[in-house]
């Protein structure tokens, strides 16, 4: 079981790592004017939404808009936290990945659910977003299996 729980570490790292850049360079376009970023990263944000037909990038829909900002708000600063509790091995890491991992699937499903239910998305765009479920799926799960065999070793010493 540790060399899962390792190896599901290691993928959520990177995944974390992707997803740290990603939300306030990219998805905080949506937030704010064109204008706050540099012309790189507004030719990228063009580039994706031109190359996937990621027409929720494209029409800003207020649902889409309001889940961007619980990313930048909620989700962000748990990534950090994530990131930091996977490296330092913090006993709490369980707790912020349980709920990171209930926030990304809760906000996924509503914009999965618009995707296969308006019928506009293609399937390259659907690839896209799929793999974000995955990780709010294995973050849910990561947060449900106990983070370290040391403290459950401990734990029962002291009570006998």
């Amino acid at each position: 079981m540790g060399i899962l729980c390792k190896a599901v570490d290691t993928l959520l790292s990177v995944a974390f790592a992707a997803l740290l850049l990603s939300g306030p360079l990219i998805g905080a376009q949506l937030l704010l004017p064109e204008t706050a970023f540099p012309e790189v990263l507004v030719s990228l944000k063009h580039r994706y939404a031109e190359e996937y037909q990621d027409y929720l990038m494209v029409e800003k829909p207020h649902f889409f808009v309001a889940l961007v900002w619980l990313e930048l708000v909620f989700q962000w600063p748990l990534l950090v936290l994530n990131m930091y509790g996977i490296l330092a091995s913090r006993p709490w890491f369980n707790t912020t990945c349980l709920i990171y991992g209930a926030s990304v699937i809760t906000s996924m499903t509503a914009i999965l659910g618009e995707l296969l239910g308006s019928q506009k998305a293609s399937d390259k765009l659907l690839t896209m977003y799929y793999p974000f479920m995955g990780v709010g799926v294995l973050a849910l799960l990561r947060g449900l299996v106990p983070h370290s065999g040391k403290s459950q070793t401990v734990a029962r010493k002291k009570r006998a």
